[in-house]
Protein backbone atom coordinates (compact mmCIF):
# COMPACT_ATOMS: atom_id res chain seq x y z
CA UNK A 1 0.00 0.00 0.00
CA UNK A 2 1.44 3.34 -1.01
CA UNK A 3 1.02 6.21 1.17
CA UNK A 4 -0.60 8.97 -0.45
CA UNK A 5 0.31 12.85 0.76
CA UNK A 6 -2.38 15.40 0.02
CA UNK A 7 -2.44 18.85 -0.51
CA UNK A 8 -6.50 20.51 0.42
CA UNK A 9 -7.21 22.98 -1.53
CA UNK A 10 -10.42 24.82 0.45
CA UNK A 11 -9.58 23.04 4.12
CA UNK A 12 -12.06 24.98 6.43
CA UNK A 13 -14.98 24.31 4.03
CA UNK A 14 -17.70 21.55 4.25
CA UNK A 15 -15.54 19.44 1.49
CA UNK A 16 -12.27 20.54 3.16
CA UNK A 17 -13.57 19.33 6.58
CA UNK A 18 -15.40 15.48 5.25
CA UNK A 19 -11.54 15.18 3.42
CA UNK A 20 -10.08 15.43 6.91
CA UNK A 21 -12.35 13.40 8.49
CA UNK A 22 -11.74 10.66 6.31
CA UNK A 23 -8.16 11.45 6.63
CA UNK A 24 -8.06 11.22 10.05
CA UNK A 25 -9.19 7.33 9.69
CA UNK A 26 -6.56 6.33 8.07
CA UNK A 27 -3.49 7.89 8.90
CA UNK A 28 -1.41 4.48 7.30
CA UNK A 29 -2.73 5.37 4.15
CA UNK A 30 -2.49 9.43 4.22
CA UNK A 31 -0.82 12.38 5.08
CA UNK A 32 -0.98 16.29 4.60
CA UNK A 33 1.78 18.27 3.16
CA UNK A 34 -0.88 21.67 2.41
CA UNK A 35 -3.75 23.19 4.32
CA UNK A 36 -5.09 26.02 2.35
CA UNK A 37 -8.03 28.01 3.11
CA UNK A 38 -9.77 31.66 2.47
CA UNK A 39 -10.20 33.83 5.59
CA UNK A 40 -10.58 31.39 8.47
CA UNK A 41 -7.68 31.66 9.50
CA UNK A 42 -8.34 30.29 13.43
CA UNK A 43 -10.58 27.50 11.65
CA UNK A 44 -7.35 26.50 9.60
CA UNK A 45 -4.68 27.15 12.98
CA UNK A 46 -6.42 24.65 14.21
CA UNK A 47 -6.71 22.26 11.63
CA UNK A 48 -2.59 22.91 11.36
CA UNK A 49 -1.80 21.81 14.68
CA UNK A 50 -3.97 18.52 14.21
CA UNK A 51 -2.39 17.57 11.03
CA UNK A 52 0.57 19.39 10.98
CA UNK A 53 1.17 19.82 7.40
CA UNK A 54 4.50 21.57 5.91
CA UNK A 55 2.43 24.46 4.34
CA UNK A 56 -0.55 26.58 5.11
CA UNK A 57 -2.11 28.67 2.83
CA UNK A 58 -4.47 31.50 3.38
CA UNK A 59 -5.98 33.51 0.25
CA UNK A 60 -6.10 36.70 1.78
CA UNK A 61 -2.54 38.42 2.94
CA UNK A 62 -3.76 39.74 5.78
CA UNK A 63 -5.75 36.34 7.31
CA UNK A 64 -2.12 34.86 6.39
CA UNK A 65 -0.56 37.25 9.07
CA UNK A 66 -3.05 36.14 11.25
CA UNK A 67 -2.32 32.75 10.88
CA UNK A 68 1.35 33.00 11.10
CA UNK A 69 0.43 34.49 14.66
CA UNK A 70 -1.38 31.58 15.78
CA UNK A 71 1.02 29.16 14.66
CA UNK A 72 4.19 31.29 16.09
CA UNK A 73 5.52 28.20 18.33
CA UNK A 74 4.79 25.88 15.13
CA UNK A 75 7.94 26.83 12.96
CA UNK A 76 7.74 23.82 10.97
CA UNK A 77 4.57 25.02 9.49
CA UNK A 78 5.57 27.53 6.73
CA UNK A 79 2.66 29.86 5.90
CA UNK A 80 1.50 31.48 2.20
CA UNK A 81 -0.71 33.92 1.01
CA UNK A 82 -2.06 34.57 -2.21
CA UNK A 83 -2.87 32.71 -5.39
CA UNK A 84 0.86 32.55 -5.86
CA UNK A 85 0.78 30.45 -2.87
CA UNK A 86 -2.17 28.28 -3.78
CA UNK A 87 -0.88 27.59 -6.99
CA UNK A 88 2.94 27.20 -5.55
CA UNK A 89 1.49 24.08 -2.99
CA UNK A 90 -0.98 22.69 -5.48
CA UNK A 91 2.16 22.29 -7.84
CA UNK A 92 4.32 20.97 -5.39
CA UNK A 93 6.28 17.82 -6.01
CA UNK A 94 5.86 16.91 -2.19
CA UNK A 95 2.43 15.97 -2.76
CA UNK A 96 0.81 13.50 -5.33
CA UNK A 97 -2.83 14.08 -4.55
CA UNK A 98 -4.98 17.51 -4.44
CA UNK A 99 -8.10 17.58 -3.42
CA UNK A 100 -9.87 20.82 -5.26
CA UNK A 101 -12.46 22.15 -2.99
CA UNK A 102 -12.46 25.91 -3.42
CA UNK A 103 -15.42 27.04 -4.14
CA UNK A 104 -16.28 28.74 -7.55
CA UNK A 105 -13.63 30.75 -9.67
CA UNK A 106 -10.88 31.31 -6.65
CA UNK A 107 -10.25 27.64 -7.42
CA UNK A 108 -9.39 27.64 -11.22
CA UNK A 109 -5.79 28.73 -10.76
CA UNK A 110 -4.78 26.23 -7.91
CA UNK A 111 -6.80 23.17 -9.56
CA UNK A 112 -5.23 23.84 -13.32
CA UNK A 113 -1.81 24.23 -11.50
CA UNK A 114 -2.07 20.89 -10.07
CA UNK A 115 -3.37 19.43 -13.33
CA UNK A 116 -0.92 20.67 -15.52
CA UNK A 117 2.03 19.54 -12.49
CA UNK A 118 -0.05 16.11 -13.21
CA UNK A 119 -0.82 15.00 -9.88
CA UNK A 120 -4.08 12.97 -9.14
CA UNK A 121 -6.71 15.28 -8.88
CA UNK A 122 -10.05 14.95 -6.58
CA UNK A 123 -12.23 17.29 -8.38
CA UNK A 124 -15.14 19.15 -6.09
CA UNK A 125 -14.47 22.17 -7.81
CA UNK A 126 -16.65 22.73 -10.44
CA UNK A 127 -16.34 25.96 -12.05
CA UNK A 128 -12.76 25.17 -12.72
CA UNK A 129 -14.12 22.61 -15.39
CA UNK A 130 -17.38 25.02 -16.07
CA UNK A 131 -15.38 28.32 -16.85
CA UNK A 132 -12.35 26.47 -18.99
CA UNK A 133 -14.26 22.86 -20.66
CA UNK A 134 -11.64 21.74 -23.21
CA UNK A 135 -9.03 23.35 -22.61
CA UNK A 136 -9.04 22.14 -19.03
CA UNK A 137 -9.24 18.49 -20.91
CA UNK A 138 -6.87 19.23 -23.20
CA UNK A 139 -4.27 20.35 -20.00
CA UNK A 140 -5.51 17.01 -18.01
CA UNK A 141 -4.77 15.07 -21.15
CA UNK A 142 -1.08 16.77 -22.09
CA UNK A 143 -0.05 16.79 -18.20
CA UNK A 144 -1.09 12.90 -17.57
CA UNK A 145 -3.00 14.28 -14.73
CA UNK A 146 -5.48 11.43 -12.97
CA UNK A 147 -8.86 13.28 -12.56
CA UNK A 148 -11.13 12.04 -10.65
CA UNK A 149 -14.51 13.50 -10.16
CA UNK A 150 -16.34 13.91 -6.28
CA UNK A 151 -19.00 15.84 -6.69
CA UNK A 152 -21.60 13.26 -5.32
CA UNK A 153 -23.19 12.73 -9.05
CA UNK A 154 -20.14 12.51 -11.30
CA UNK A 155 -18.70 10.38 -8.75
CA UNK A 156 -21.40 7.87 -8.87
CA UNK A 157 -20.99 8.14 -12.78
CA UNK A 158 -17.46 7.25 -12.82
CA UNK A 159 -18.46 4.12 -10.47
CA UNK A 160 -21.21 3.14 -12.73
CA UNK A 161 -18.70 3.11 -15.60
CA UNK A 162 -15.63 0.88 -17.03
CA UNK A 163 -12.56 2.36 -15.93
CA UNK A 164 -10.90 2.34 -18.78
CA UNK A 165 -14.29 3.72 -21.17
CA UNK A 166 -14.60 7.20 -18.86
CA UNK A 167 -13.70 9.58 -21.82
CA UNK A 168 -15.08 7.14 -24.43
CA UNK A 169 -19.15 5.97 -22.91
CA UNK A 170 -20.30 4.88 -26.62
CA UNK A 171 -17.46 2.00 -26.85
CA UNK A 172 -18.57 0.73 -23.15
CA UNK A 173 -22.19 0.97 -24.77
CA UNK A 174 -23.24 3.74 -22.73
CA UNK A 175 -26.37 5.19 -24.45
CA UNK A 176 -27.65 8.06 -21.46
CA UNK A 177 -26.85 9.57 -18.26
CA UNK A 178 -28.99 10.10 -15.87
CA UNK A 179 -28.00 12.95 -13.70
CA UNK A 180 -30.23 12.98 -10.08
CA UNK A 181 -31.01 16.24 -8.35
CA UNK A 182 -32.36 16.47 -4.97
CA UNK A 183 -34.84 19.60 -5.88
CA UNK A 184 -33.44 21.44 -3.31
CA UNK A 185 -35.58 23.00 0.10
CA UNK A 186 -38.55 24.92 -2.92
CA UNK A 187 -39.46 22.39 -4.90
CA UNK A 188 -42.94 22.29 -4.18
CA UNK A 189 -42.99 25.90 -3.96
CA UNK A 190 -45.03 28.15 -6.56
CA UNK A 191 -43.71 30.55 -8.40
CA UNK A 192 -44.92 33.59 -6.03
CA UNK A 193 -43.58 32.02 -3.22
CA UNK A 194 -39.83 32.04 -4.26
CA UNK A 195 -40.40 35.90 -4.76
CA UNK A 196 -40.00 35.44 -0.65
CA UNK A 197 -37.26 33.09 0.07
CA UNK A 198 -34.68 34.34 2.55
CA UNK A 199 -30.96 33.44 2.61
CA UNK A 200 -31.76 31.79 5.45
CA UNK A 201 -33.97 29.09 3.99
CA UNK A 202 -31.99 28.57 0.64
CA UNK A 203 -29.26 27.37 2.85
CA UNK A 204 -31.10 25.05 4.70
CA UNK A 205 -31.10 22.07 2.28
CA UNK A 206 -33.40 19.29 3.17
CA UNK A 207 -30.51 16.58 2.79
CA UNK A 208 -26.92 17.39 2.46
CA UNK A 209 -24.57 19.59 4.80
CA UNK A 210 -22.89 22.15 2.09
CA UNK A 211 -21.53 25.75 2.03
CA UNK A 212 -23.76 28.61 1.30
CA UNK A 213 -22.96 29.28 -2.39
CA UNK A 214 -23.71 25.68 -3.31
CA UNK A 215 -26.89 25.26 -1.23
CA UNK A 216 -28.33 28.35 -2.87
CA UNK A 217 -27.32 27.03 -6.30
CA UNK A 218 -28.72 23.40 -5.35
CA UNK A 219 -31.99 25.44 -4.51
CA UNK A 220 -32.00 27.35 -7.87
CA UNK A 221 -31.34 24.14 -9.99
CA UNK A 222 -27.67 26.02 -11.00
CA UNK A 223 -25.57 23.63 -9.47
CA UNK A 224 -27.68 20.97 -11.61
CA UNK A 225 -27.20 23.04 -14.36
CA UNK A 226 -23.20 23.25 -13.70
CA UNK A 227 -22.76 19.84 -12.93
CA UNK A 228 -24.69 18.84 -16.15
CA UNK A 229 -21.93 20.99 -18.13
CA UNK A 230 -18.83 18.85 -16.30
CA UNK A 231 -20.54 15.51 -16.93
CA UNK A 232 -20.17 16.57 -20.17
CA UNK A 233 -16.96 17.58 -20.32
CA UNK A 234 -15.87 14.60 -17.95
CA UNK A 235 -17.14 11.99 -19.73
CA UNK A 236 -17.33 13.59 -23.27
CA UNK A 237 -20.91 13.77 -23.76
CA UNK A 238 -23.91 15.88 -24.63
CA UNK A 239 -26.81 17.49 -22.95
CA UNK A 240 -28.99 15.41 -25.54
CA UNK A 241 -27.18 12.25 -23.91
CA UNK A 242 -27.84 13.61 -19.49
CA UNK A 243 -31.13 13.32 -18.71
CA UNK A 244 -31.98 14.97 -14.96
CA UNK A 245 -33.96 13.40 -12.54
CA UNK A 246 -35.48 14.99 -9.36
CA UNK A 247 -35.13 12.40 -7.06
CA UNK A 248 -35.79 13.96 -3.64
CA UNK A 249 -34.49 11.69 -1.25
CA UNK A 250 -30.62 11.75 -2.64
CA UNK A 251 -29.98 8.19 -2.46
CA UNK A 252 -29.35 7.59 -5.53
CA UNK A 253 -26.38 9.58 -6.71
CA UNK A 254 -27.04 9.12 -10.40
CA UNK A 255 -27.18 6.68 -12.96
CA UNK A 256 -25.85 4.83 -16.50
CA UNK A 257 -28.17 3.98 -19.10
CA UNK A 258 -26.64 1.08 -20.95
CA UNK A 259 -27.72 -0.50 -24.83
CA UNK A 260 -29.04 -3.41 -23.61
CA UNK A 261 -31.57 -1.95 -21.46
CA UNK A 262 -29.20 -2.56 -18.11
CA UNK A 263 -29.07 0.75 -15.72
CA UNK A 264 -26.59 0.92 -13.26
CA UNK A 265 -26.95 3.13 -10.24
CA UNK A 266 -24.89 3.83 -7.22
CA UNK A 267 -26.71 4.33 -4.01
CA UNK A 268 -25.51 5.65 -0.31
CA UNK A 269 -26.53 8.14 2.60
CA UNK A 270 -26.12 11.68 1.34
CA UNK A 271 -22.80 12.04 3.03
CA UNK A 272 -19.98 13.67 1.06
CA UNK A 273 -17.44 11.18 2.83
CA UNK A 274 -18.23 8.73 0.47
CA UNK A 275 -17.11 10.25 -2.56
CA UNK A 276 -14.29 11.69 -1.34
CA UNK A 277 -13.51 8.12 0.58
CA UNK A 278 -13.47 6.79 -3.15
CA UNK A 279 -11.30 9.28 -5.01
CA UNK A 280 -8.94 9.26 -2.38
CA UNK A 281 -7.93 5.33 -2.09
CA UNK A 282 -9.20 4.73 -5.59
CA UNK A 283 -8.79 1.80 -7.16
CA UNK A 284 -9.79 0.47 -3.38
CA UNK A 285 -12.21 0.89 -1.38
CA UNK A 286 -11.74 2.19 2.71
CA UNK A 287 -14.13 3.08 5.39
CA UNK A 288 -15.59 6.40 5.33
CA UNK A 289 -17.34 6.72 8.76
CA UNK A 290 -20.63 6.72 6.70
CA UNK A 291 -23.79 4.96 8.24
CA UNK A 292 -25.01 2.28 6.94
CA UNK A 293 -27.81 2.97 4.18
CA UNK A 294 -31.53 1.61 5.92
CA UNK A 295 -33.44 0.76 3.25
CA UNK A 296 -36.21 -0.52 4.76
CA UNK A 297 -36.40 2.93 6.68
CA UNK A 298 -36.67 5.18 3.32
CA UNK A 299 -39.47 2.82 2.21
CA UNK A 300 -39.60 4.53 -1.78
CA UNK A 301 -38.07 6.44 -4.03
CA UNK A 302 -38.98 9.27 -5.88
CA UNK A 303 -38.45 10.94 -9.36
CA UNK A 304 -39.46 13.91 -10.90
CA UNK A 305 -39.05 15.89 -14.13
CA UNK A 306 -37.66 19.36 -13.45
CA UNK A 307 -39.60 22.33 -13.20
CA UNK A 308 -37.79 24.47 -16.02
CA UNK A 309 -40.45 27.31 -15.37
CA UNK A 310 -40.28 27.79 -11.69
CA UNK A 311 -36.08 26.93 -12.30
CA UNK A 312 -34.74 28.39 -15.33
CA UNK A 313 -31.13 27.70 -14.36
CA UNK A 314 -30.85 24.74 -15.36
CA UNK A 315 -32.35 25.62 -19.10
CA UNK A 316 -29.79 28.26 -18.86
CA UNK A 317 -26.92 25.91 -18.20
CA UNK A 318 -27.10 23.83 -21.29
CA UNK A 319 -28.02 26.63 -23.66
CA UNK A 320 -24.63 28.11 -22.44
CA UNK A 321 -22.82 24.78 -23.25
CA UNK A 322 -24.65 24.45 -26.52
CA UNK A 323 -23.59 27.93 -26.88
CA UNK A 324 -20.14 26.83 -26.41
CA UNK A 325 -16.67 29.37 -26.10
CA UNK A 326 -17.28 31.38 -23.27
CA UNK A 327 -20.70 31.20 -22.57
CA UNK A 328 -20.54 28.63 -19.70
CA UNK A 329 -17.88 31.50 -18.23
CA UNK A 330 -19.77 34.04 -18.71
CA UNK A 331 -22.76 31.51 -16.74
CA UNK A 332 -21.03 30.80 -13.86
CA UNK A 333 -19.83 34.16 -13.31
CA UNK A 334 -23.00 36.30 -13.25
CA UNK A 335 -24.50 33.64 -11.44
CA UNK A 336 -21.56 33.85 -8.30
CA UNK A 337 -22.42 37.62 -8.53
CA UNK A 338 -25.95 36.79 -8.07
CA UNK A 339 -26.41 34.51 -5.87
CA UNK A 340 -23.38 36.78 -3.65
CA UNK A 341 -26.35 39.29 -4.06
CA UNK A 342 -28.67 37.31 -2.95
CA UNK A 343 -26.65 36.39 0.21
CA UNK A 344 -26.29 39.96 1.02
CA UNK A 345 -30.04 40.77 1.06
CA UNK A 346 -29.68 42.56 -2.15
CA UNK A 347 -31.62 40.59 -4.48
CA UNK A 348 -34.85 38.68 -4.52
CA UNK A 349 -34.61 34.84 -5.07
CA UNK A 350 -36.34 34.73 -8.06
CA UNK A 351 -34.07 37.17 -9.94
CA UNK A 352 -31.24 35.05 -9.58
CA UNK A 353 -32.30 33.69 -13.17
CA UNK A 354 -33.25 36.46 -14.24
CA UNK A 355 -29.93 38.34 -13.67
CA UNK A 356 -27.91 35.47 -15.71
CA UNK A 357 -29.69 35.58 -18.48
CA UNK A 358 -29.76 39.04 -19.00
CA UNK A 359 -25.87 38.84 -18.37
CA UNK A 360 -25.69 35.98 -20.95
CA UNK A 361 -27.50 38.67 -23.76
CA UNK A 362 -24.94 41.46 -23.00
CA UNK A 363 -21.78 39.78 -23.26
CA UNK A 364 -21.02 38.35 -26.69
CA UNK A 365 -19.64 34.90 -26.97
CA UNK A 366 -16.30 34.39 -28.08
CA UNK A 367 -14.08 31.33 -28.78
CA UNK A 368 -12.56 30.22 -25.71
CA UNK A 369 -8.85 29.95 -27.37
CA UNK A 370 -6.82 30.06 -24.00
CA UNK A 371 -7.18 31.25 -20.62
CA UNK A 372 -6.94 35.01 -20.60
CA UNK A 373 -9.90 34.96 -22.91
CA UNK A 374 -12.03 33.47 -20.36
CA UNK A 375 -10.37 35.45 -17.69
CA UNK A 376 -11.32 38.83 -19.45
CA UNK A 377 -14.76 37.38 -20.31
CA UNK A 378 -15.03 36.11 -16.80
CA UNK A 379 -14.31 39.54 -15.22
CA UNK A 380 -16.74 41.60 -18.24
CA UNK A 381 -19.76 39.35 -16.82
CA UNK A 382 -19.20 39.90 -13.76
CA UNK A 383 -18.88 44.28 -14.09
CA UNK A 384 -22.24 43.33 -16.45
CA UNK A 385 -24.14 41.44 -13.52
CA UNK A 386 -23.53 43.63 -11.29
CA UNK A 387 -25.28 46.58 -13.66
CA UNK A 388 -27.83 44.42 -14.13
CA UNK A 389 -28.56 44.49 -10.32
CA UNK A 390 -28.07 47.48 -9.80
CA UNK A 391 -30.87 48.56 -12.52
CA UNK A 392 -33.24 45.60 -11.21
CA UNK A 393 -33.09 47.55 -7.91
CA UNK A 394 -34.07 51.01 -9.32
Amino acid sequence: MTKRCITLLGATGSIGLSTLDVVRRHPERFSVYALTAGTRARELAALCREFRPRVAVMADSCAAGELARLLSDCPDIQVLAGDQGLSAVAAAEDADTVMAAIVGAAGLAPTLAAVRAGKRVLLANKEALVMTGQLFMDAVADSGAELLPIDSEHNAIFQCMPADKIRDPKAAGITRILLTASGGPFRTFAAEQLREVTPAQACAHPNWSMGQKISVDSATLMNKGLELIEACWLFNTTPEHVEVHVHPESIIHSMVEYADGSVLAQLGSPDMRTPIANGLAWPERIEAGVAPLDLFSIGKFHFERPDLQRFPCLRLAAEAFASGGTAPAVLNAANEVAVAAFLEGRLCFADIPVIIERTLAVIPVVTASDFETIFTKDAEARECAREQISLLSV
